[in-house]
């Protein structure tokens, strides 16, 4: 992946960076030295079959193996494995900059936000199809009615503390986790707000909108969640 910081020009807090992982060996190297120095790479296997663990393990990184299949469930377990006082959340697939995290970090330790979305520039012809983006955009319509929150992307790359997190008790397991995330945010009362960040072409196809079945789901986790009455943090974990 091409890279647009280096890490060394981020000094400030460290966190942990959960990667759920599907089948990336191809684009794992690119993504894990683009990790912050200093930084704990988790990445979580859900599954892979080409090998992904394996690389990952000998790249450094610290490697979760979750058998529950679905996004949410590699990112839950990344979250519960985490121990820094900050967690981020980045795709594996080569689409994103781990290397922007401590700046995202840094503005939650000086309190500019308690959760920080990263939203989605494309950068390359084909990075986000317009299907994707049409859909992410009624979404965003979607969650303004149910929260307030004027949000223009609900994408994978975000950061903020870890007990923030573990006290929203997240439920989903599928695609309706990232989305979860952000309501339970805003129900508990907490400051979410997002960043531009540049977006690429990802390594490999999508295992969500790349494929109707894969978009099918999401949108049927996606519609569950903002059908969810408001849930008092920490009402589970």
């Amino acid at each position: 992946m091409s890279r647009v910081t280096d890490p060394s020009d981020n000094p400030g807090p460290r966190a942990d960076i959960v990667l759920p992982c599907l089948d990336e060996a191809a684009a794992l190297p690119g993504v894990l030295a683009a990790v912050p120095r200093g930084w704990r790479a988790i990445v979580v296997d859900n599954g892979s079959t080409d090998g992904s663990a394996e690389l990952a393990r000998s790249l450094g990184a610290t490697v979760v193996h979750e058998p529950r299949r679905g996004f949410g469930s590699a990112c839950h377990a990344g979250l519960l494995a985490a121990d820094a006082d900050f967690v981020c959340f980045c795709d594996c697939d080569g689409s994103l900059d781990p290397g922007l995290l401590p700046g995202f970090v840094r503005r939650i330790a000086d309190g500019e936000s308690d959760l920080l979305l990263g939203r989605r520039r494309p950068e390359q012809v084909g990075a986000w199809p317009l299907h994707a983006r049409a859909g992410n955009l009624a979404l965003s319509r979607l969650l303004r009615r149910r929260t307030g929150l004027r949000l223009h992307d609900l994408g994978p790359m975000r950061a903020a503390r870890r007990a923030d997190l573990l006290a929203l008790g997240l439920t989903d397991r599928r695609s309706g986790y990232p989305l979860q995330m952000v309501v339970r945010a805003a129900d508990a009362g907490l400051r979410v707000a997002e960043t531009d960040v540049p977006y690429l072409s990802r390594t490999g196809k999508s295992k969500v909108t790349g494929t109707w079945r894969g978009t099918w789901n999401a949108v049927n986790d996606m519609r569950a969640v903002l059908g969810e009455p408001p849930v008092a943090a920490g009402a589970s974990r």
